[in-house]
This record gives C-alpha cells, structure tokens and sequence, in this order.
C-alpha cells in the first residue's frame, strides 16, 4: 500500500528559492543613538593569540554594552505608558516593580512570519529623502499603498520609507533635533491601527514626526500604537536595498531577542522574497 504524503506548503515554497534582503543597520560603536538611551558599544576582551590552546588553536570574544532601544530594534508593550496605564489598561507602576517588566516584557515579543508592505512615501514625493520633520499623512500612506499596489492590512507588518537611512552615516543631520525628523503624524497611526497591523516600522529614530526643534519631548504616535492599539514599532530600519529592488509586498522575518522583563530588543528584520 502506497502512502500518500503531503508537503507543507510553506516548505514548497521555501525549497523553491528564497532572497533574503536585509531591513536593517549593522551595529557599530559609534552609531546613531537617542540621547534617551545608552549608546552600543562593542570591544573584544580577549584576542588571538592572548592564549593559545596545546594544539595551537585560538579564540576571541567581544563584551557588548547597549541599550534595548539602540540601532535597529523592536519596541515591547512595556516601552510606553500614558496616565500611568500600559496597553490593556496595566498599570506601569506595579508592572515594573522590582526593575523587571512582570508584563508585556519583551520576552512576550512574538517571533514574526508575516506579510510586509513598503509604503514608500519618499518614492511618492518623488524624492530620495522626506525632508526634515516632515509628518507623513493618511494621503501620503494612501499614496504610497496605490503606488505599491498594496494595501496593509489584518496581522501584516508596515514599513514606511521615509529615505532618511540615507542619512545614517552622519549622526548629527540623522539625529538632528534642531531641524527635525521626518515621520508618521497621529492620523497616519490611526489610519495604520484601524487596518488590524500587527507591526509597523520606519527608517527613522523615533518612527514618528520630529518636528524642527521639538526633540523628543511628545511621542503620540508611540501611544497610539503601542498603548491603545497593542502594534509592535520598529525603528532604525534601513528600506533602501528593498527599495532600490521595487519590491513592495514580501515575507516579513523577525525574531527579537527573549529579554525577559525588557522593553525593547535589537533585531535583524528580512524580508524574504521569490529567488
């Protein structure tokens, strides 16, 4: 008797061929950095040749230092608050008693396999980077899912193009408080939050509109996402290879560290897509 086996689907169709096209920075001592969080630093503590084993062989090692919100990373629940109450009405204060979040750490994080979709607004405005604090609208995001032919909806994760990863390099004008940040607006949140996103992204610092000047005094998009709504944010994202690849509808490839108690965690986002 023959038996019949059925391959699951999504082996098929990874055994066929898969790219993998990097969504995020390289982590380096030095980089960009929110004055909110403790900047990355790596170095090794030990090199070759510091001891060498009977059969000759060697081993180096590096000690890291860095905040969970530095460089490309994910933002758990626990990383905002308003009035006192995380999302799901938690209250902030009894949650991280102790100097570990007993909720919605970034430990809950979930590993993510889903559809991604670029809304590439810069590519709208028919320009490489947005300008400095400029506030990205509903039309804009509208705009840019009529251009991809793509529109974000139930569980997908979306990215927004901004251009201004083209600006890593150089902290100061990434980083720049005095003229501003180019980002999501309020109602661009609402708009994302009313489609059912499980996560949203962009290649900025703080994801959201920095108008010049402002710092990072208000963050309201942060409290529309992440405390009324429960969607993850990414920042730091680099959309500039998927981009340049005109690629606008993909599998999104996350898996965030487990810190327990965290409120944040360094990530490498990919995006996956036919060979």
């Amino acid at each position: 008797m023959t038996q019949t086996t059925h391959r699951d689907p999504l082996l098929a169709a990874v055994s066929g061929g898969v790219r993998l096209i990097e969504l995020g920075q390289p982590f380096f001592t030095g980089m960009p950095c929110s004055p909110n969080h403790p900047g990355f630093r790596m170095t090794l503590i030990r090199r070759h040749g510091d001891m060498e084993r009977p059969d000759g062989g060697s081993a180096a090692n590096e000690i890291i230092v860095t905040g969970g919100h530095v460089g490309t990373h994910i933002d758990a629940l626990s990383h905002v608050s308003h009035c006192g109450k995380l999302h799901g009405d938690v209250d902030a204060a009894e949650a991280q008693h102790g100097g570990v979040f007993s909720e919605h750490g970034a430990e809950k994080l979930p590993g993510l396999l889903r559809r991604g979709v670029l809304l590439d607004v810069a590519a709208v405005h028919g320009v490489p980077t947005l300008p400095a604090g400029y506030g990205v609208t509903v039309a804009d995001l509208e705009a840019a899912a009529e251009r991809a032919g793509a529109e974000p909806g139930e569980g997908d994760v979306a990215l927004i193009r901004t251009g201004w990863a083209r600006n890593f390099d150089d902290a100061e004008t990434y980083m720049s408080k005095a003229a501003g940040v180019p980002g999501a607006t309020v109602e661009a949140a609402e708009w994302l939050a009313a489609r059912g996103i499980a996560a949203t992204g962009a290649d900025t610092t703080a994801y959201e509109q920095i108008p010049a000047g402002a710092g990072h005094a208000v963050l309201p998009v942060h409290r529309v996402l992440l405390v009324e709504n429960g969607i993850y944010i990414l920042e730091h994202l680099n959309l500039e290879d998927i981009a340049e690849a005109g690629i606008h509808e993909f599998v999104f490839v996350l898996a965030p560290l487990r810190i327990k108690g965290g409120t944040g965690s360094p990530v490498r986002p990919l995006a996956a897509v036919s060979a």
